[in-house]
């Protein structure tokens, strides 16, 4: 059981900025204690360099506090406050939709009803329990259903509707799909008098995928949550008979005329959080928890692949019960970064109970237009967000493939098994089975946190554990702050350094890194898997990151057409498919992964080259890194030069590794597909690749090509060949004089 969680409201801030903590004691405790720390080194493995954090005795905040539970409001959907215009006694609903998981519980598609399905009143036009179209009223305690008789196929598009005559108390019932199939039914709308016209709350504002109910504390959270695509939602305060359903909702929708109150189009303002009326009293609405936009419509033909190029193909939202952006929590406590500050990565330490804690780690970055520091730590917080709460270990049917054994499930990952409303991670699929686009800050993330597995944040603790040892000055800037403010940020520095896994980069970031490398700036790679999927964060809703997948490949698959950001319209998947594979910034890019045991590197006739004579001075082994916590420095993913994507022509590749296993195989995508023979064993092109070259600015690039190479560096008390050649390079690096002779690729 995990006990108590916290998130802050922003991942970074400088002093001067104020961070505000949000906590839920999950066991009910009924205080706790929160710290400041500093963290050091978050490995606490017996075999490894051990936890290590600085506490800040003087905070501000450090103390005791009440602790309370802390709900969540799990699930998308489209809201409209309620207005005058809103309230109609006789009424028409209409939509088109395309449900993904008809039957799975009773799921609102559109609805202006408070309350539960069992005890709330108003009107919703919802799936039943067993997938039947039904129309639901509610008043004083009453309740009255209506549905179809037959339930509508999963991943089908249907024209549906409901109407209601309030003289008449006659309400009518109709799902009819787009395209007739084989063995199709007749189509016979369900019709019935209720005994009662239903009695709208007016505090009930009109939903679409969900109803509301009031929630556990104040407002109103999102409850029966339909999970599918809507198009073309219609409201109109008269009854509609079936037979003009199809002219109903046909695009354009209709004018001012006919009893029409609202007609939301789901093609205008893609990137937003809006949904637009193009009904008469402009009845825009918002979309909580970010469900998907840029999905194709009922009328996607096929022949664009981006909504740019017909918005109106692309008129269709899906909504999943277990999207999430912001847990809304109450703040416990906020925190103004006090000047003077040390950069790097900090944590809210919380404790309650005898075993209740929590790490809730935030970055600090020294003062605006300042730097303390000729390097900076570069934090990929966008990878963490890309990780965060994954459910792949378990979800994922290849896990245990990838690690060669049987997983192994910390208590993390049974909470997270059991509270999926925690949010997804963009390696995990909806319950309805399609990928989940979006993640977010805003909750709790227990894969970012110290003590737990060496991945993402815990494993870039090695990094900044090898600074400290080694009593290096530093910096700690962010992937979110680099998206934001972009080459300013790095220029600065006389160094860039990595994290073990810097996987998902912006466009932003990734021209903010490529022009600081071509201005004479000197990036130190010391990852694998780097720069390798093109991301982007909401232009409105800065705490979510969204990618797309692509079409082929690993992890999901996109579906056809849904593979451009709603969040720019740009291509997502990887960046070689834009034409900036990582070997264009690094020299080196993703080829293989594998869990079970790391290997070594191997000097490589150009280690000799006089222009990389200052990477090896001190260091005589020709094996490097045959040691470290994941069993050698090249280790779980690994990269390689590849000329014809972008390995400049001048890269020394100093050393490859070698020996690695059958669990390492071509990367989907990479090698052209999995062959026999195309494992670590039997194929020389599965390998980690160390390279150095300098570039046209008189800056340069070393990159080492594994995660592994992190936990390697403090092995033997910081002293051995890993740590000299990092040593080596950071020196060099952060020495100002130009590297002669570098060209442009």
């Amino acid at each position: 059981m995990i006990e108590i969680l916290g998130y802050p409201d922003r991942l970074s801030a400088r002093p001067g900025q104020t961070i505000a903590f949000k906590v839920s004691c999950e066991a009910g405790a009924a205080s706790y204690r929160a710290d400041i720390v500093r963290l050091v080194c978050g490995d606490d493995r017996p075999d490894g360099p051990g936890f290590k954090e600085v506490l800040v005795a003087d905070a501000a905040v450090n103390g005791a506090y009440p602790g309370r539970i802390q709900p969540i409001d799990c699930g998308s959907y489209a809201r409209v406050a309620p207005v005058p215009a809103l309230d109609v006694a006789s009424f028409t609903l209409a939509a088109l939709v395309w449900p993904t998981l008809p039957g799975v519980g009773e799921q609102t598609i559109l609805a202006r009803w408070l309350g539960s399905a069992a005890e709330g009143e108003g009107y919703a036009l919802v799936l039943d329990e067993t997938g039947r179209l039904c129309l639901r009223l509610g008043a004083g305690g009453r309740h009255w259903r209506l549905a179809t008789v037959r339930p509508v196929d999963e991943r089908r598009w249907y024209r549906i509707m409901a109407s209601f005559d309030a003289r008449s108390c006659e309400a009518v019932v109709h799902a009819e799909p787009l395209e007739p199939a084989w063995n199709d039914p007749a189509l016979v709308p369900a019709r019935a008098t209720s005994p009662f016209a239903p009695a709208v709350p007016a505090a009930a504002p009109f939903t679409m995928a969900a109803h509301v109910a009031p929630a556990p504390t104040e407002g109103l959270f999102g409850a029966g949550h339909y999970n599918g695509k809507i198009e073309a939602p219609r409201l109109l305060d008269r009854v509609v008979a079936p037979g003009g359903l199809a002219g109903l909702i046909a695009q354009p929708p209709l004018g001012t005329g006919g009893g029409l109150v609202a007609a939301w189009d789901f093609s205008i303002g893609i990137p937003t959080a809006t949904v637009r009326d193009l009904g008469p009293a402009g009845l825009h609405g918002t979309c909580v928890n970010l469900p998907t936009r840029a999905v194709t419509g009922h009328g996607w033909t096929g022949d664009v692949v981006s909504w740019r190029k017909a918005p109106g193909q692309y008129g269709a939202i899906h909504f999943h019960e277990d999207d999430l952006y912001d847990c809304r929590w109450q703040t416990d406590f906020a925190w103004e970064i006090p000047q003077g500050l040390k950069s790097g990565i900090y944590a809210a330490r919380l404790r309650c109970g005898d075993s209740g804690e929590d790490y809730v780690p935030f970055f600090v970055l020294p003062p605006r237009g300042s730097v303390t520091a000729p390097v900076a730590f570069l934090a990929s917080t966008a990878t963490y967000l890309a990780y965060a709460n994954s459910h792949d270990a378990y979800d994922d049917p290849l896990a245990e493939r990838a690690h060669g054994t049987a997983s192994v499930l910390a208590p993390s990952d049974l909470f997270l098994m059991e509270r999926r409303d925690y949010g997804l991670s963009v390696y995990d699929h909806h319950r309805d089975g399609s990928g989940s686009c979006w993640t977010s800050r805003l909750r709790p993330i227990l894969n970012m946190r110290p003590k737990r597995a060496l991945w993402s944040l815990n494993a870039d603790l090695h990094i900044i554990d090898w600074l400290e040892a080694t009593g290096r000055d530093y910096d700690v800037i962010d992937d979110e702050t680099l998206h934001a403010e972009g080459a300013a940020l790095l220029a600065p520095y006389a160094c860039i350094m990595t994290g073990a896994h810097p996987e998902y980069t912006s466009a932003a970031m990734m021209h903010a890194l490529a022009g600081y490398t071509r201005d004479g700036g000197r990036l130190m790679y010391l990852g694998g898997n780097g720069f390798y999927w093109r991301v982007n964060w909401h232009p409105e809703l800065p705490a979510a990151m969204e990618i797309r997948r692509g079409v082929t490949g690993s992890i999901w698959l996109a579906r056809a057409g849904e593979t451009h950001l709603a969040s720019t319209g740009e291509p997502s998947t990887q960046w070689r498919n834009s034409g900036y594979a990582p070997q264009r910034l690094a020299g080196i890019g993703f080829i293989s992964e594998g869990f079970d045991i790391g290997s070594y590197y191997r000097r490589q006739p150009a280690s000799r080259d006089p222009r990389a004579a200052f990477v090896f001075e001190g260091v005589e082994e020709e094996i490097i890194g045959d040691f470290g916590v994941f069993g050698g420095a090249a280790a779980l993913e690994l990269d390689i030069v590849n000329p014809e994507v972008g390995t400049p022509r001048h890269a020394l590749v100093l050393a490859s590794s070698e020996g690695h296993s059958n669990i390492y195989v071509f990367a989907a995508g990479e090698g052209g597909g999995n062959f026999p023979g195309s494992d670590g064993i039997e194929c020389p092109d599965i390998r980690a690749d160390m390279v150095f070259f300098e570039t046209a600015g008189g800056g340069a690039v070393f990159s080492t090509g594994s995660i592994g190479w992190a936990g390697s560096l403090a092995h033997r008390g910081y002293d051995n060949n890993v740590s000299r050649i990092t040593r080596n390079v950071l020196a060099r690096f952060i020495d100002p004089t130009p590297f002669p002779g570098g060209s442009a690729a």
